[in-house]
């Protein structure tokens, strides 16, 4: 788990795959990889997606890192962590599911957003906090909340696009969940838009990799 949160914090970049289906997912990760991100969440609500989970580890290995996110309770988190699931994420901050998943020794990413919540999700045991929806509080949020809760890992997720993912890291944050900026998977998924996949995945490390 330490090794899977300190990668985390090392590559800072988080892809959320959200709506592909069979092939596509692998097809996503590979353009992904191929452009420097190495970080993958696909959600809970892919159809086998403990499947895709067990078949994107047995192509890349320790290459990438990948969990289930949009986690809502903990039963899913269970079937997710036994398909070799890394992390899971949560859009919310649900006790149990924290605590299974440390219990298991996975990573623990809870989505919360107010001070209490933050507090509350680090307190049961969570590794990193996801800020969500951050693109309604933006980057100098991060900032504010480090003010009083300096030692929680901040994680800004919703809206993180290239115009403002700098800025999140400047102040403050570990690490960022790139959604639909990053894979559209409401575009068709063919050899263009897989290259175009790569070709955005590569500006993103490019603008924080001095940070």
């Amino acid at each position: 788990m330490t090794d899977t949160l300190q990668r985390m914090m090392e590559h800072k970049l988080v892809a959320v795959i959200r709506g592909a289906r069979g092939e596509e997912i692998l097809s996503i990760a590979r353009a992904l990889h191929e452009g420097g991100v190495h970080i993958l969440e696909v959600t809970a609500d892919t159809p086998q997606v403990n499947e895709w989970i067990q078949k994107i580890n047995e192509e890349f290995g320790d290459q990438l890192i990948v969990g289930v996110g949009t986690v809502l309770d903990s039963e899913t988190a269970r079937a997710a962590i036994m398909a070799g699931a890394s992390f899971i994420f949560s859009p919310t901050v649900d006790t149990e599911t924290i605590q299974l998943t440390k219990r298991y020794g996975v990573v623990s990413i809870p989505g919360a957003l107010t001070p209490t919540e933050i507090l509350t999700a680090y307190e049961h045991g969570a590794d990193m906090i996801k800020i969500f929806p951050a693109g309604t509080v933006g980057p100098s949020y991060i900032k504010d909340v480090h003010g009083p809760l300096p030692h929680i890992p901040l994680m800004p997720t919703g809206g993180v696009d290239l115009s403002n993912v700098r800025e999140y890291f400047e102040k403050g944050a570990v690490a960022a969940g790139l959604g639909s900026a990053l894979v559209n998977t409401k575009q068709p998924v063919n050899e263009e838009t897989l290259k175009a996949i790569t070709e955005k995945a590569q500006q993103f490390v490019e603008s924080i990799k001095d940070v």
